[in-house]
């Protein structure tokens, strides 16, 4: 049907790249996430922190040890949203640098540090989060109750259900949501406990 030289061939045209194009693409990643590294050492602090924040978004673990640098960037923006991006990039080199950020004076570096944590769901950070379910801060005392449930371990149980009681709604509902996730988590274990 229709005119033969206007007939495209069907299996010529593919949505799948080929080796180079593949190739091409991983190259420009490398030399993007490259150049995101570099710029979190800019004097710029614009830059310091988009680098930080995008670093998280690109999922290399050779943005792990300059983010862990940038939780020392002399900039509270630049600390934060490098903890945060810690937490996504799920690397366990970073727990350690992290729960060292928990003792931060600045509030927004012990909520980036915290839901870091909680994004890692390492155990190790359990003890050091739940001093945190009583910081003057709000927003430190939800972002540590969310990480206890993120991470989901029954140690955390007694002091969320005494968070419970906070002065603050949202971290009340925090608390319980951490709890329920803790108790969903329980069940799907002894679950699986059984069928095994």
């Amino acid at each position: 049907m229709g005119n033969p030289e206007t007939q495209v061939n069907v299996t010529e045209l593919s949505d799948e790249p080929t080796e180079a194009e593949l190739a091409a693409i991983a190259e420009r990643r490398k030399l993007r996430i490259r150049g995101y590294i570099t710029l979190l050492k800019d004097p710029n602090l614009n830059y310091r922190w988009r680098a930080a924040e995008a670093l998280g978004n690109e999922g290399d673990d050779t943005a792990v040890q300059p983010l862990i640098d940038a939780l020392r960037d002399p900039f509270v923006d630049v600390q934060w949203l490098a903890a945060k991006s810690l937490g996504k990039l799920g690397d366990h080199r970073a727990v350690e640098p992290l729960i060292g950020a928990l003792k931060s004076e600045d509030k927004w570096l012990r909520t980036g540090a915290a839901w870091g944590l909680g994004e890692l769901q390492d155990l190790k950070g359990v003890d050091h989060l739940l001093p945190l379910l009583k910081d003057k801060k709000k927003i430190v005392r939800k972002t540590a109750a969310w990480a206890l449930g993120k991470i989901a371990d029954d140690r955390a149980i007694p002091f969320l259900k005494e968070t419970l009681l906070d002065a603050d709604v949202d971290v009340r509902e925090a608390a319980q949501n951490a709890l329920d996730s803790i108790q969903k988590t329980s069940m799907k274990k002894n679950v699986d406990t059984l069928v095994k």
